[in-house]
């Protein structure tokens, strides 16, 4: 079985309750998760948030669209992870996702989990040091074994904070995989964490959701090749 995780709270640094801002409509969080639900190789999806009290309004926005909630400590995320692993597993394997991606496109999901799959590796993701995926398409996989043996070694704040920090900084002990694509858009910016990437993925939503709920990646792109003015919004390259 294959679990996805997507982490999420309220206390942002920089952008204070993002995962709940609108997006055509409904809190990003909803939109996110609606894309991530059409990846085909995803079984299960448990959103993590913390025990603050501030994070009661993700878990009722997401239960009321009929997702799973874990909730655990607010700065060992790593602790959150384990935690949603043995509530909702079993699970083989792991997804981690978080929750500043409202593009998360379903296919790379689907390739990347493949490629950990074929390659019989300890952890797959698609941020290679050489990126080639917009930020804010990430996903890493890995067998649910290594993530329970990263948490048992844990000793360090990065390594509770990154949740795979200790499997991705030591390749002498874990076999890793990277999924890329033929094309370099390493420096193109899909992700949110500050204003000017809410009000880019807002003029995205405003103009892409109603004609079509399972816009792709290669809308998005048409989209913003269309609008100059969103080639290098916020100073950071959209397309």
């Amino acid at each position: 079985m294959i679990l996805a995780i997507l982490q999420a709270r309220m206390s942002s640094t920089r952008l204070p309750g993002k995962v709940l801002m609108p997006l055509a409509g409904a809190p990003m969080i909803v939109r996110q998760i609606e894309r991530v639900a059409r990846a085909r190789r995803i079984d299960r999806l448990v959103v993590a948030t913390s025990l603050n009290p501030a994070d009661d309004a993700i878990e009722k926005a997401v239960r009321r669209e009929g997702i799973e909630v874990h909730r655990g400590p607010l700065d060992d995320v790593l602790a959150r992870f384990l935690g949603a692993l043995e509530e909702h597993g079993p699970a083989d394997h792991v997804v981690r996702l978080t929750a500043d991606c409202p593009l998360a496109d379903p296919d790379v999901i689907d390739e990347t989990i493949e490629t950990h799959l074929e390659t019989g590796a300890d952890y797959t993701s698609n941020t290679p040091p050489h990126r080639t995926f917009p930020k804010g398409l990430d996903i890493e996989v890995m067998r649910a074994d290594v993530l329970r043996r990263a948490g048992a070694e844990a000793t360090t704040p990065e390594e509770r904070e990154h949740v795979t920090w200790g499997i991705w900084n030591n390749p002498d002990r874990y076999r890793l995989a990277f999924h890329s694509q033929p094309a370099d858009e390493g420096e193109v910016r899909w992700t949110v964490d500050r204003p000017d990437d809410y009000a880019f993925m807002a003029t995205v939503y405003d103009a892409l959701y109603r004609g079509n709920r399972n816009f792709t990646s290669d809308a998005v792109r048409r989209f913003v090749l269309g609008r100059p003015d969103l080639a290098d919004y916020g100073g950071d390259r959209r397309v």
